[in-house]
C-alpha cells in the first residue's frame, strides 16, 4: 500500500464520527440522508467526513436512478491491518519472552524456598 493512502486511512480512522459510519456501512450500504441520521450535524458535514473516507479508500459512492449509496471498500482496511500484523507479531514475541522469563524467575524462586525449607 502507498504511504499515503496509508496515511489518509490512518487519518480518517483518526476520528470517531468517521469510524461510526464505516460500522454503519459494514452493515450494508447507505445515503448520505441515512448516514446523518444518527448524528447531531448536517447533512453537508457528514459529505465532508464521506469525503475524507473516500480519499482513503474506504469508501464509494455509487448511483442508483435519484439515490447515491455509499458502501464500504475494505480494501483499504485489510491493508491497514496487515501493516499492523507487523507489530501484533512483535508484541506477541515480546510478551512470550516476557512469560519464559517470569517462569524462569518463578523456577528459580520456588528452588530457593526448597533450600530454605530442607533440613542440612
Amino acid at each position: 500500500m502507498a504511504t499515503d493512502l496509508l496515511d489518509a486511512t490512518f487519518a480518517a480512522l483518526a476520528d470517531p464520527t468517521r469510524r461510526a459510519i464505516l460500522a454503519r456501512l459494514a452493515s450494508g450500504e447507505a445515503t448520505v440522508t441515512e448516514l446523518a441520521a444518527p448524528f447531531r450535524m448536517s447533512q453537508p458535514a457528514v459529505s465532508k467526513h464521506l469525503k475524507v473516507l473516500e480519499r482513503a479508500g474506504l469508501v464509494s459512492r455509487g448511483r442508483d436512478a435519484q439515490r447515491r449509496p455509499c458502501r464500504l471498500e475494505a480494501g483499504s482496511l485489510k491493508a491497514a491491518t496487515d501493516w499492523l500484523e507487523n507489530y501484533r507479531r512483535y508484541w506477541e514475541e515480546s510478551y512470550q519472552r516476557l512469560d519464559a522469563l517470569f517462569g524462569e524467575l518463578t523456577s528459580e524462586e520456588g528452588t530457593r524456598e526448597g533450600e530454605r525449607r530442607s533440613p542440612s
